[in-house]
């Protein structure tokens, strides 16, 4: 049988079509991969192997009956447990809701059946994808963090238990797990994937994200997602159709970026900086490295203010009700967040729009700014997912951005580059970003 493993998705997708391969063949192999390997990496908190087989029996009877088939039709996907199922628990990484599920479907889950994908089971997330940490390990390391809060989606891809999976991040929950697991994170622009039935934690930082294995991936998984919804408010129209012709297509010509060292720059540790420094020395032609902008201080501490009032208001009946079945993180969170004023929150609303203005500017010249996805390699021990320092940035301005596992670290962990783009230039982000994964692994 092919080696389902080293094949892109689409080329999956093609198999199955061509009927080379069935749905069936391929979820088998996924459950061999989760038989071996979910008793040390514990990435999923709900799998039913009996169900996933049945959904990709109906997969291949839809096909072998001549019925029109979607661009994911037949491929198993991994879904963090914040997103809304009816027919499999929705638990949110905390005891409150164990055992609950959502009375419907999240928008993206009909998106992804329409689509012809099979829906795998949950993927552990951080208490209520904030800071708590899962029971996910490594899978490069098992006494390492895989980072969080999106953990079980990227450790799932990262140990070849599932092809593609879908994450959320607020502050940087897709782009550090990318880094730390050694796979392809991407978080679209804010806007373009609803969060309709998924859990709410922060409506102006709230972001979908996606993992694959490669740029291609989760680009088709993400043309699959992007729709305008009108049950989400911040969603906007959006044309995603050629979002996978254009990342193959690339750029027109050789890119230029800038690369931000960034204030914590001295907190890298030693080996992962130089690694990032043999990296900018490679593409010397390619990038100009730059001082961080000032302003970029704020934005953490109005990111802070957001993010904290948010999640005391969309927790705060949890806290009342189950205080001590909240870890130390949310208590505290909530408690800052209730402290907040009025004039604090708007003024850290008013700067996004201020802050991404001047930001915009980088792109008259340069096709994107490179940064560190994380300070480092995934830290030793389970008890923190890591710091999202490195990320909060472009989750408060909303601006696409994908983490490439093109180095390594201490240890030879992996180590994430990140690549942020403009607002709403996806499609050619993402080409600029195969463009890259290309150049660097030749």
């Amino acid at each position: 049988m092919t080696d389902i493993f080293s094949l892109k998705v689409e080329e999956i997708v093609s198999k199955i079509k061509d009927a080379q391969l069935t749905s069936v063949e391929i979820c088998e192999k996924y459950i061999e991969r989760i038989n071996k390997f979910e008793k040390d990496v514990k990435a999923w908190v709900y799998f039913d192997k009996k169900l996933l087989l049945e959904k990709a029996q109906e997969a291949d009877d839809h096909r072998r009956a001549g019925k029109p088939t979607g661009p994911l039709h037949g491929i198993p996907i991994a879904l963090k447990d914040i997103i809304g199922t009816i027919d499999m628990p929705t638990e949110c990484g905390t005891p409150i809701r164990k055992g609950k599920s959502y009375s419907q479907n999240a928008e993206i889950i009909d998106l992804l059946l329409s689509a012809g994908a099979i829906v795998m089971g949950k993927t552990a997330t951080s208490e209520l994808a904030f800071l708590g940490p899962s029971k996910t390990t490594n899978p490069h390391d098992y006494t390492r963090t895989p980072g969080g809060s999106s953990s079980g989606s990227a450790a799932s891809v990262a140990s070849f238990m599932a092809p593609l999976s879908i994450g959320s991040q607020t502050g940087g929950s897709v782009i550090r797990p990318a880094s730390y697991c050694g796979v392809v994170g991407y978080k679209p622009t804010y806007g373009l994937i609803s969060r309709n039935g998924v859990l709410k934690t922060s409506e102006k930082l709230d972001h979908i994200g996606v993992f694959g294995r490669s740029v291609e991936d989760v680009a088709l998984l993400a043309k699959v997602l992007i729709k305008k919804d009108n049950q989400d408010k911040a969603t906007i129209h959006y044309s995603s159709e050629d979002m996978l012709i254009e990342t193959k297509k690339g750029p027109l010509f050789e890119p230029k970026f800038i690369f931000y060292k960034t204030d914590n720059w001295k907190l890298i540790e030693k080996k992962s900086r130089d690694a990032f420094e043999y990296f900018i020395k490679s593409f010397k032609k390619n990038i100009e490295v730059f001082d961080t902008p000032s302003y970029f201080k704020d934005i953490h501490k109005y990111h802070q203010i957001i993010h904290e009032t948010d999640l005391a208001n969309n927790f705060g009946l949890y806290y009342k009700k189950y205080k001590k079945k909240l870890s130390k993180y949310m208590q505290d969170a909530i408690v800052k967040g209730n402290k907040h004023s009025a004039k604090d929150y708007a003024e850290a609303i008013d700067f996004m729009k201020r802050s991404y203005d001047s930001y915009e500017e980088v792109f008259e010249d340069y096709h994107g700014v490179l940064t560190p996805s994380s300070p480092g390699v995934a830290p030793k021990g389970l008890k923190s997912t890591g710091t999202a320092e490195f990320n909060k940035v472009w989750s408060y301005l909303g601006t696409p951005c994908i983490s490439l596992p093109l180095l390594q670290g201490e240890n030879n962990m992996p180590l994430g580059v990140q690549l942020v783009g403009a607002r709403y230039d996806d499609h050619r982000f993402l080409g600029v970003a195969n463009w890259l994964e290309k150049e660097c692994n030749k």
